[in-house]
């Protein structure tokens, strides 16, 4: 861990916000020294977002004082939070796809020639000079829609750092990211904090944190809990601090056989996808599909969905012939999907919890005058908020307003409101609190006891391990290796060595 290299460059004292009939924030303390990253964590819903809002300017406190070095800011806007130099650079990177890395960088300050055109040259000299002093080699001319999504996370942090930030805010960085570009963020990350800049760093994989982290400050329904040196904490410490409690890994219980083939795969391919997959998906079993990044797992899952094509080869569902033209149409022949990006595909946040659970069912529960059924979408709303757990204060209350996890069951809600005979789930714990993960995993529990075949798509292995009946692996777009729940084959680093070498270095690994 890198030494801290000064003092205080934010610091927030009790802190106190309250919204109609929630106190977000009590009392809460915060700082950041120069020349450090400093976590924040806890539960969705903990304070954290709240927090950061404050400091950034979106909302004002109710009371409490925010110094940047050393000078009180009495009313902190956007516009005074960025000329002190603090800067938020969210899960999902705000770029203009078709424009050039170079354009999205100057974006409002692009060079001009006489005349008031832009000057091509001068901005991609400027933008290639730059990028370089950060250590980044990257095509300025390229478009953004063709960068990665860790490219287009290193190119918002270094837009941050050409104006003039000091404090960057991370918030949930590496959820979309497949694991080797979160090796490639946080070296980016590491040399900056090195040059002197500091970090907010805002995560739900705690891991992370240990990796990347000086201090660690825990938030709990509002109140802070302790800030702490990363070094004299454990990984069971710190979700202690989390939780106020001890929470237990979800491990399912193995099942004593399985039931009748729902979904069957048969020399399945597609170009620069998959080949030749051969599948089965059994009612009330739940398996593992895991591989690296674009190794097939996740592109089956899209392409099942029709979200993707599906490439030539024999697909039975319940013994008919599965050839979606639509995810409508996968719907309706009885597969669902929760997609990794639940923001994009999985939710509409502007629409209350009760519209997101019936979306996908509404002519169901709509009487043949075109009216809705008002008691029967109020009895199976209620229903899936009380057997998921969904933490909302009415059904009328809009999505964007709940915390991750409850948003992801929410999803979660909808997809079980179809009735499906089969349910791909791409990582469904992503980006949501430790507490929050064990719920959506009894939740899929019980989907497979009542007869659904459920396919995860995760690299989370010891999710996997925990949860899954099998896992199957991918290795350059073929199944590699099988494991199965209850033998000693099934252990992280077996899987590993399947993921990263396929069947073959996996077999020389075990020998």
């Amino acid at each position: 861990m890198a030494q801290v290299n000064g003092g205080n460059v934010v610091e927030m004292a009790n802190i106190i916000k309250t919204f109609p009939g929630v106190r977000a924030l009590d009392d809460v303390s915060f700082d950041v020294r120069q020349g450090e990253i400093h976590a924040l964590v806890g539960k969705n819903g903990a304070g954290k977002s709240t927090l950061m809002s404050i400091l950034t300017g979106l909302y004002p406190p109710d009371s409490g004082t925010i110094r940047v070095r050393g000078e009180v800011i009495d009313h902190m806007s956007t516009h005074r939070s960025q000329e002190a130099g603090i800067s938020i650079v969210a899960q999902h990177a705000r770029f203009v796809p078709g424009l050039s890395v170079a354009e999205n960088l100057f974006m409002g300050q692009m060079p001009t020639v006489q005349g008031g055109f832009v000057d091509w040259r001068l901005l991609r000299k400027d933008a290639n000079e730059r990028l370089e002093r950060l250590g980044l080699e990257i095509d300025v001319k390229k478009r953004m829609e063709e960068m990665s999504v860790a490219e287009r996370q290193l190119i918002e942090i270094a837009r941050a750092l050409f104006a003039d930030a000091s404090v960057i805010i991370l918030d949930e960085p590496t959820a979309p990211l497949p694991k080797h570009e979160v090796a490639m963020l946080f070296d980016f990350v590491r040399r900056q904090r090195e040059a002197g800049a500091s970090f907010i760093y805002i995560s739900h994989y705690l891991e992370e944190v240990f990796e990347i982290a000086d201090r660690v400050t825990v938030l709990r329904n509002g109140a802070e809990v302790d800030t702490v040196d990363v070094s004299e904490l454990t990984q069971p410490d710190l979700i202690h601090m989390i939780s106020g409690e001890t929470v237990e890994r979800y491990v399912r219980p193995r099942r004593e056989g399985v039931g009748e083939p729902v979904l069957e795969i048969s020399g399945l391919h597609r170009k620069r996808a998959y080949e030749d997959l051969h599948l089965t998906l059994h009612a009330g079993e739940v398996v593992g599909l895991t591989g690296l990044e674009g190794s097939g797992p996740g592109e089956l899952a899209r392409g099942l969905y029709a979200l993707e094509p599906l490439g030539d080869g024999e697909v039975r569902l319940r013994g008919e012939p599965f050839h979606p033209s639509s995810p409508s149409n996968a719907l309706e022949d009885g597969l669902a999907y929760l997609p990794r990006d639940r923001h994009g595909l999985g939710i509409v946040p502007i629409r209350s919890v009760s519209n997101n659970i019936t979306m996908s069912v509404i002519g169901r529960l709509t009487h043949w005058l075109g009216m809705i059924d008002g008691g029967r979408e109020t009895s199976l709303v209620d229903g899936f908020i009380g057997k998921l757990g969904i933490k909302t204060p009415s059904p009328a209350t809009f999505v964007e307003n709940l915390s991750g996890g409850n948003q992801q069951k929410v999803v979660v809600a909808k997809l079980a409101a179809t009735e499906p005979r089969v349910l791909l789930l791409d990582e469904p714990t992503q980006g949501v609190d430790v507490q929050a993960k064990v719920e959506i995993l009894r939740i899929v529990d019980q989907l497979a006891d009542d007869g659904v075949a459920v396919a995860i798509v995760s690299d989370e292995l010891l999710e996997l391990i925990d949860t899954c009946d099998r896992i199957v692996v991918f290795y350059r777009g073929r199944i590699a290796r099988e494991f199965i729940k209850g033998t000693d084959e099934m252990t992280p680093a077996r899987l590993l060595a399947a993921i990263e070498g396929g069947a073959g270095e996996a077999a020389h690994a075990m020998a």
